[in-house]
């Protein structure tokens, strides 16, 4: 239904895209119908651009798949910097920005399928740089919404991103509830614990 779609209204297409759109459309697909489904020919039906230009761009299928989780970090980077910069810096701030960040996740099969992204991002160094300074970035924005608070446990950034992807993980065996509202119970439990302990510190 999706290649249809792009089918009927590629002749509406611009003939030339920048490289950035080409990623969109090429992130889309991955979305859509799995890592394995970038192809030159794919991509090409899905942005109006000929399969020939699109290998004079990217090279290679290994290349195009690359840069475009490449650009997809790029808009996740860009994207934990704005929350970032917009939530207080309160604890509860910091529940606000992963709450946030969980929006995207979508419903079940959305994010079965990004676990087949993942497994692409794992499989490739230069990706696998990309996600550990990914990881440093949240880490800090965390930890910089409790130094308000007195005496927070010690990485407190890494303990509340690690609770974070714990609580993906769980929600989605059972996933009765919207990922989000789990997400914030979750984390709101967490903090409330570890405040808790923190105030019975001598």
């Amino acid at each position: 239904m999706i290649i249809r779609l792009y089918q009927d209204v590629k002749v509406t297409r611009p003939k030339t895209q920048s490289d950035e759109q080409v990623l969109e459309a090429a992130l889309r697909l991955i979305h859509e119908q799995g890592p394995e489904a970038l192809t030159f020919e794919r991509l090409a039906k899905a942005c109006g651009l000929s399969g020939a230009t699109l290998v004079q761009r990217f090279g290679n299928k290994a290349r195009l798949k690359q840069r475009t989780l490449l650009h997809a970090w790029d808009g996740l980077d860009d994207k934990t910097r704005t929350l970032a910069a917009a939530v207080p810096r309160t604890p509860a701030g910091a529940i606000e920005l992963l709450v946030a960040l969980s929006q995207g996740y979508g419903g079940i099969e959305s994010y079965a399928e990004g676990l087949l992204v993942l497994r692409e991002d794992l499989r490739d160094p230069l990706l696998r740089t990309r996600g550990a300074a990914w990881k440093t970035a949240l880490c800090n924005a965390l930890a910089a919404c409790f130094a308000g608070t007195p005496s927070p446990p010690q990485d407190i950034g890494l303990l509340m991103a690690s609770h974070w992807q714990g609580s993906l993980l769980w929600w989605s065996f059972d996933p009765t509830i919207e990922v989000a509202a789990y997400v914030e119970d979750s984390l709101n439990r967490f903090v409330a614990a570890i405040m808790t302990a923190a105030a019975r510190k001598p």
